[in-house]
């Protein structure tokens, strides 16, 4: 595999799993600043924080059976298709979010619809990573697989930096042009997304050993035949994702709803610590195709397990710099060392044929917890010393993650045409096909 072709694959990842993700996380943003206003006003104000930041998991309900879908397509007819799809499907879906009308216009009509339209960017958002990171994989050369496959997680932090960026001038709105028209224009942005997600995914050439490789008519059934460890593997593995919707949703919530921190310093945290992830995750994943992809994760899980509790309560404190200072370290550089190496991580535990549908139903089934952990530690940790209960959730998550990869097999040595084999051909011929 050339490394030129690696390196346009790479290039292509990133930005359409940036545009993808912008998408996605300016909904997160929006649930924990004004949805509890413009969809929930009829609820107390803690109650509508706690339904607008649900409808923010709802999006992760539909990852699973996006997952099942998605894979088999990838699978079956190749990664290209499924990219295309999911990045075309997520602008229009978030679009029309901008369009919706508000609850005091048309009653309980618009949170529904919203709840529609977050599954639909949940059914789209599932198919994107395991698609992206799929074909990065199998085009990298196989001594730098980690590095080139990095590219779509660092993608998906540019995306925060533009989802949180672009919520900086309109945070700083007068409260009712935020909450008439300001918190739309974000939305309508992601029109963008159509139209350069056409353009960057339809010129992505299939993978060669995609193409060498005779597709399973069900890779599904396939894949839990020869897989079902490692898929299970994924799936608690994954769940470290809670990290980052602790961070980016609960965390700001807590901050300005609760503490009554500054809208805008707690915006400027995630787009900082974002920054700092640009550069982390390729190097981190670079690291690990030197020494291997599990010393670097389980590093990553254990300091971010130890750094939420100094976070949290820098929050509750008050002290934008320590909030600053441990932002930016938690999440931009030792969660980046989770994202740096998870794709590669992942996707190397599988064989071609049943990759994306491994990696897809995996993470998603993971990324389920993660979705839902903002609604879920909302409940358990109200009030100002809430944060507590927060913090050892978060960490006893990490220590799930840490001890399903640590329990693996190490593959960053092992050639791209043989991972996942050693499984299969423990239990079918390696010609069979389902």
């Amino acid at each position: 595999m050339t490394t030129s072709m690696a390196r346009k694959t790479a290039l292509a990842a990133w930005i359409g799993s940036a545009l993808e993700y912008y998408d996605f996380f300016i909904y997160g943003t929006a649930a924990a600043l004004v949805f509890n206003k413009v969809f929930f006003p009829a609820a107390d104000p803690a109650t509508g924080t706690l339904l607008a930041l649900a409808t923010f998991g709802v999006g992760y309900l539909a990852r699973p059976l996006g997952a099942f879908v998605l894979g088999h397509v990838g699978d079956r007819f190749g990664r290209k298709k499924v990219l295309v799809f999911t990045l075309l499907l997520m602008g229009v879906a978030t679009f029309a979010v901008g369009c919706l009308p508000t609850y005091a216009s048309v009653g309980v009509l618009a949170p529904v619809l919203l709840v529609i339209l977050r599954l639909l960017q949940g059914l789209s958002a599932s198919g994107e990573q395991a698609g992206a990171n799929s074909m990065s994989l199998e085009h990298a050369p196989e001594h730098r697989r980690a590095y080139f496959t990095s590219f779509t997680l660092s993608g998906t932090q540019a995306g925060q930096i533009l989802a949180t960026a672009v919520f900086l001038p309109v945070a700083a709105l007068p409260q009712e042009d935020l909450l008439t028209w300001g918190w739309r224009v974000p939305f309508w942005c992601s029109a963008l997304v159509v139209v350069a997600g056409f353009v960057i995914r339809r010129k992505i050439d299939e993978t060669a050993v995609f193409q060498r490789t005779k597709a399973a008519k069900l890779p599904v059934v396939t894949l839990f035949r020869n897989h079902w460890a490692d898929v299970l593997r994924v799936v608690f593995a994954a769940t470290i994702a809670s990290v980052s919707t602790i961070f980016t949703v609960y965390a700001l919530s807590y901050a300005v709803n609760t503490i009554g921190l500054s809208r805008t310093s707690m915006l400027w945290v995630g787009v900082l610590a974002n920054t700092v992830a640009l550069a982390a995750i390729p190097l981190l994943a670079a690291l690990s195709d030197n020494i291997g992809r599990k010393p670097v994760f389980l590093a990553g899980c254990g300091a971010c397990a130890i750094l939420i509790f100094p976070y949290l309560w820098s929050i509750s404190i008050g002290s934008y710099g320590l909030v600053f200072a441990l932002g930016i370290l938690m999440f931009g550089v030792a969660y980046s060392a989770t994202n740096g190496v998870w794709p590669s991580l992942y996707g190397e535990m599988f064989s071609t044929e049943v990759r994306l549908s491994g990696m897809a139903i995996g993470t998603q089934f993971g990324f389920l917890l993660a979705g839902l952990a903002p609604s879920v530690v909302s409940a358990i940790g109200t009030g100002r010393d809430g944060w507590i209960g927060v913090a050892i959730f978060t960490a006893a998550v990490c220590a799930v993650s840490a001890t399903a990869i640590a329990t693996g097999r190490e593959t960053f040595r092992r050639p791209t045409a043989e991972l996942g084999l050693a499984t299969a051909e423990r239990r079918v011929p390696a010609t069979a096909q389902v």
